[in-house]
């Protein structure tokens, strides 16, 4: 067998690529795996819809993240909507897991990953890097988002974000008023569970449709919220724009479901600037 190149890595960017800070919001869905296996067939033919008790898995993934550069840094948001997939030939590689066991990081083989169908992002530089590197279908958006922060400790484990619809003009990012999507997660009360489910794999299907995955490493566990019939009330997805193809798919996808899991991360802080007092 013939060793595969690796993938390019074009000016001007570097890899591995280091987050500074990143907090992040995961919601999971169990769905019907038929509307996943068409949009899999379309855009990711190299890959097959993973399956939990008959069930495949659909996760919208929102991210803050912070990077430094050699000349400054930069603060980007994006929304990632994934079928949670793994490639044709690998099947009979795979233990068999149900959802619960997935989301706890039981599968070390890491074949199991985020095949990505749509990705939203507010940041001109990451709409070309995930493009150039991953192969991700990523375009613009730009988002309003309220998460847990220890400078407003009033804000308890209530996380909510919107997307909403931009352009790319050659002086940046353009912001318009057409609302997508909503997502709000209201775990006030929920005892989480520290798991390790990174690296993650992010698989892209690029221009000539060769199949890639790029993994992503997350230094310390995320908090894991498996939901029942008693507590799925507690996230709610407000579709705003369904003739947008993004919106669409998902609510192809999703239909009905309610949400089986939240799985959240957060930076921890790095330093602290304290209170004033009076010297004299």
């Amino acid at each position: 067998m013939t060793a595969l190149p690796l993938p390019p890595v074009p000016e001007p960017y570097h890899l591995p690529f280091h987050y500074g800070a990143l907090h992040n919001i995961g919601v999971d869905y169990l769905v019907a795996p038929g509307p996943c296996r068409d949009l899999l067939a379309k855009r990711h033919p190299g890959l097959a819809v993973a399956l939990f008790d008959g069930m495949a898995c659909v996760s919208l993934n929102y991210q803050l993240y912070f990077a430094q550069y050699p000349g400054g840094g930069g603060i980007t948001q994006e929304v990632e909507i994934n079928v949670i997939a793994h490639p044709q030939f690998a099947e009979d590689r795979l233990p068999e897991l149900n959802y619960g066991q997935y989301a706890r990081g039981y599968d070390q083989t890491k074949l199991l990953g985020i095949a990505r169908t749509h990705v939203l992002c507010d940041n001109p530089l990451a709409i070309d890097a995930g493009r150039r590197l991953y192969a991700e279908p990523k375009r613009p958006g730009w988002f309003d988002a309220v998460m847990p922060s220890l400078n407003a400790p009033s804000v308890r484990e209530h996380w909510t974000f919107s997307c909403r619809r931009a352009t790319v003009a050659p002086d940046g990012l353009v912001r318009h008023d057409g609302r997508l999507l909503t997502v709000e997660a209201d775990l006030t009360g929920l005892t989480p569970e520290p798991v390790n489910n990174t690296p993650i794999t992010g698989y892209g299907t690029d221009e000539e449709g060769r199949l890639l995955a790029g993994p992503l490493n997350v230094y310390q566990p995320y908090r894991y919220y498996a939901l029942d019939d008693r507590t799925a009330a507690r996230v709610r997805l407000t579709l705003e724009d369904p003739a947008e193809e993004a919106v669409g798919d998902l609510a192809r996808l999703v239909g009905d479901a309610h949400a089986a899991g939240v799985w959240t991360y957060q930076s921890p802080p790095v330093a602290a600037h304290n209170r004033a007092y009076y010297v004299r």
